[in-house]
């Protein structure tokens, strides 16, 4: 049978900040599925700060965007007509082909998930590729030891919020997190179990992270770059490690943006600094995903989550991500 389903599709190239002329919102037919397929209606899809990459037309980890076509994204949902027998219809599975509300999709393409262990979107966001890599990040790249002081940027998004309660199973002694506005700084330390919350808003970054860092620091977890980053090489301790996770703050810039011009210091301090994605850490992912169940049964472990309705939404979503709107992780309800 066909079914009928709206799909956003980028128009046009973003020239900085996204606006929402960029997309377009395009009801569509997918068909039956062929032998190996199947169809996917969507319940979860994920927006993310590194889709901001794939709208420009420039090589990077993976491939752009597509002008005119459906977007992609992490997505759950239930296989309602299936053309595989290794994924009955009623299977629950998580794939890339988000941004829809259906999905026609090779069977290869999806994975199980066990909603058993916990709920279906926390695949999108803590037990997902998300979790995984504030835990990557920490364990492999940056590697967090017993008495560290551990700072954080972007520390009440998706990501930095799980590398905070992270780098405390670790052993970290003291975790500092960045945030924008008081209202988030607050529940960095409320909610979350950070020491110190920096709101960067305040401005005077270095002499905030001084302050709550008297001691230095040895390992940094970046989402931002940009100010964050110049501070953290400041502050660093001798043999720094620090994790390039993201840097948001650069992503809608249409000129090239000055790194941080202390690195210098990042040679007699013996830093290091590593920038990593986390396909390259998918091995961690049998260690993580029944750990992280572990700790949200037991209620060791916040994910949050900021929820919007629906696919006609989806961009509204995403520009927000880029504008700090979101506390933990961003998703879109079908």
């Amino acid at each position: 049978m066909s079914t009928v389903s709206r799909e956003v599709h980028l128009v046009r190239r973003p020239q900085g900040e996204p606006v929402q002329d960029d997309f377009s919102l395009v009801e569509t037919t997918v068909g039956a599925p062929e032998q190996g397929r199947v169809v996917v209606r969507n319940e979860w899809l994920s927006v993310d700060p590194y889709m901001r990459g794939r709208m420009n037309d420039v090589k990077s980890y993976v491939p752009p965007f597509q002008l005119g076509a459906p977007m992609e994204g992490g997505a759950i949902g239930t296989v309602v007509e299936s053309a595989d027998e290794s994924l009955p219809v009623g299977t629950t599975v998580l794939h890339m082909a988000g941004w829809r509300e259906y999905a026609n999709i090779p069977a290869k393409h999806a994975q199980i998930v066990n909603t058993e262990i916990a709920p279906a979107q926390a695949y999108l966001g803590v037990l997902g590729t998300t979790g995984l890599t504030a835990y990557a990040g920490l364990v492999e790249v940056a590697p967090v030891k017993e008495g560290d002081v551990v700072f954080i940027s972007g520390a009440a998004g998706a990501v930095g919020s799980v590398a905070g309660q992270v780098a405390r199973k670790l052993g970290a002694a003291k975790v500092i997190g960045s945030a924008g506005g008081p209202e988030k700084a607050k529940r960095l330390t409320d909610e979350y179990g950070f020491d110190v919350a920096i709101d960067y808003r305040l401005g005077n970054l270095e002499a905030q992270l001084k302050a709550a860092a008297p001691e230095g620091i040895d390992v940094y977890f970046d989402n931002v770059g940009g100010e964050h980053l110049r501070a953290a090489i400041a502050r660093a301790n001798l043999g720094g490690r620090i994790a390039l996770c993201g840097a948001i703050s650069q992503y809608n810039a249409t000129t090239p943006v000055p790194g941080p011009d202390n690195l210098a210091l990042a040679i007699g301090k013996r830093l290091t600094l590593r920038g990593f994605i986390v396909m390259d850490h998918m091995h961690l992912v049998p260690t993580w995903i029944p750990q992280a169940a572990q700790w949200l049964k037991d209620g060791e472990l916040r994910a949050e989550e900021t929820v919007v309705e629906g696919v006609d939404h989806a961009v509204d979503a995403f520009l927000g991500v880029l504008r700090g709107a979101n506390t933990g992780k961003m998703l879109i309800r079908l």
